[in-house]
Order: structure tokens, then sequence, then C-alpha cells
């Protein structure tokens, strides 16, 4: 079978799958804990490893979710500022915010590449198998102190609206920093949302606001990246008994390659291969996801590593009939699916 149909097929519940998602955000993803000056090689390759990725995409039949921050809609300063929701986050730590920086960006997505994402949503639109999902519209904390379900609802109904300038319903949401708030999600429903990135209740991956995380959980979450110290992540999709959102449970994020762990980057790839080999074998979901700018530097090692990853989704796609979907069509194929 050739690479660029290895995706094709008609799935059915107790197939396995893959499902890739990617946190679009640039900037404001991580504007309230680094500088720019220190993430400007990272968002800068960010921009030039998005044609990239899509190309290997093609090349092995991919359907992969890209969630974006609805700022990243937008192009030019004027339309950004017309587009704000009436009701903005009112968190208790005001750095949390991002209205406030606002007035120092750029005019447009050529002056500043590191605000605006209009030609990166039109570059993902470009090619078959793709879902533009939502990442709130602020990058919307939705665990933080302070904010409330209507300003989540505000936030919400921008997102929407700046996806539908591309001609894009959103079906799916990731919540930033994975901070699944449950309340939220009838919201989510209401507003046609019918897939979301969830979390494991492993306390290890158990969605937490800013006070919850610590430096412990994230270094055994790396090392849990190498060897299994949680087991197996996949997950089995059941249809008839899910009302939406549905739960596309994230499995796996996808750790760039540093310097420092390179030897051991073996063990890492043979981890991720094992849980895909183990989910293909049982018809499980398997979701890994990253951001672009993890690959923004050493792009080729990354992305040499990420093939290795893809060729062995041809194998199992030819062994097993594993197939490669996006969260909207696994969410479709649960909802849809009776007992």
């Amino acid at each position: 079978m050739s690479a660029n149909t290895c995706g094709a097929g008609k799935a059915s519940i107790g197939a396995g799958s893959i499902v890739i998602s990617l946190d679009c955000e640039l900037y404001w993803g991580v504007r309230d804990k680094h500088r720019l000056d220190d993430y400007r090689a990272l968002l800068l390759g960010d921009r030039e490893v998005i044609p990239r990725l899509l190309a290997l995409f093609d090349e092995y039949g991919i359907h992969a979710t890209w969630a974006f921050v609805g700022f990243l809609f937008f192009s030019d300063r004027v339309s950004l500022l017309e587009s704000l929701p009436e009701l903005l986050p009112s968190y208790r730590e005001p750095r949390f915010s991002p209205y406030g920086d606002l007035a120092g960006i750029g005019e447009d997505e050529t002056t500043d590449p590191f605000h605006f994402g209009g030609y990166l949503v039109q570059e993902v639109l470009r090619h078959r198998g793709q879902e533009i999902a939502g990442h709130t519209f602020s990058h919307y904390y939705c665990l933080e102190e302070g904010q409330t379900p209507e300003e989540f609802r505000a936030d919400l109904e921008a997102n929407i609206r700046a996806a539908g300038r591309y001609g894009v319903s959103l079906r799916s949401l990731v919540f930033p920093r994975n901070q699944v708030n449950p309340d939220y999600l009838p919201i989510c429903r209401e507003l046609g949302i019918r897939a979301y990135r969830g979390n494991t209740t492993d306390w290890l991956y158990r969605g937490v606001n800013g006070e919850g995380e610590s430096l412990l959980r994230r270094a055994i979450r790396f090392a849990d990246a190498f060897i299994p110290i949680t087991g197996n992540r996949g997950t089995r999709q059941q249809g008839g008994r899910h009302d939406p959102p549905c739960n596309i449970q994230s499995s796996r994020f996808l750790y760039p390659r540093y310097w420092w762990s390179a030897p051991i980057d073996p063990l890492r790839l043979r981890r991720i291969k094992n849980e895909m080999t183990y989910a293909a074998k049982h018809g499980y979901c398997y979701h890994l996801w990253w951001h672009p700018y993890n690959f923004g530097v050493e792009q080729d090692a990354n992305l040499d590593f990420l093939e290795r990853i893809l060729r062995h989704y041809r194998v199992l796609h030819d062994r097993y009939g594993f197939l490669s979907q996006n969260m909207d069509e696994v969410a479709s194929l649960v909802l849809d699916a009776t007992d």
C-alpha cells in the first residue's frame, strides 16, 4: 500500500487508531512563563516546521488535529482587536490574561510572526485529513482562580467566530495546559464541540492549575516517556453510551530531542512503538500530542524521530488495520455508533 493511502479505510468501534493533535499557540502559549527573546528561535522554527509536518503527514496518510489559539486566526492587529469577546477572564493572577499584551503586538503577521497565525491556518487547510480545532480564543486557563463559566463561554464563542472567518466549524477543543474543567463541558456541548482532549486519572497526568503542578510531577512524566512507569497508555473507545463532547483521552506527549537525553532516545522510541503495537492489537486509541514549536530547533532530528513513529504506524496499519484519525473522526465514530 502506498504511503499516502495508509490512513484510508472504514473505521469501526473496536479498531485501533492513532490520533495526533498539535497545540498551535506561538507566543500566546508561553507568554506568562517566558520572555519572547528566550523563545524567539523556537517560535520562528514553529512557522518553518508546520509545512514540513504537513508534508510528512501527507506522505504517511496521517489525519491530525491542529488546535489553534483564537488569536492566531488573525493576520493583523486591527482585525484581532475588533473581534475580542465582551467578557474577559478575571484571573486572580493578572499575568495569566494576555489582553494586557495586545497594546504591544505588531501590525500584522509579516512584521510580527509571533502573535499572528492566519498564514499557518491557511497552510493546514490546504491538506486533506487535517482538522482545525479550538484551543480557546486567548489560551484560556479553565482551572485558574478567578475566571468564571460565563467568561469561558464568551472566550469559546470568540474562538468559534474566529474560525468561522475561514469557513471552519470548530468541533474539537484542546484545553490550554490540559486544564480540563468538567463544569465547562456542558458549555462546550451547547456550542457544538463534539470532542476534547482529556487527561487520565493518574496522579502524573491529571489536569491541575499552575499551583498544582510541581517539578516532581514533571520529572516523573519525563521519565515515563522512556521507561514504563504507568504502563501502556492507550484508551478503548466505546460507542452507544456517550453524549458530546467525547473525551479523546491523551496518551503521550511527544517530547522534543534534547542533547542531554539524546543517547537514550532509543528507549523513548521503543516505549512509543510498544504502546502503539498494544493499541493496534487490542483496538485502543493511542493519542500523541505536542506543540509545533517543540520541533522548532533541531528540526531534522525531531522530524526523523517522528518519521520512525510513522513508519511503525504503517507496519501496524498493514498488519492489524491500525488507522490514523483526527479527533473529530474518532468522536463521530463513537457518538454515531450503537451497541
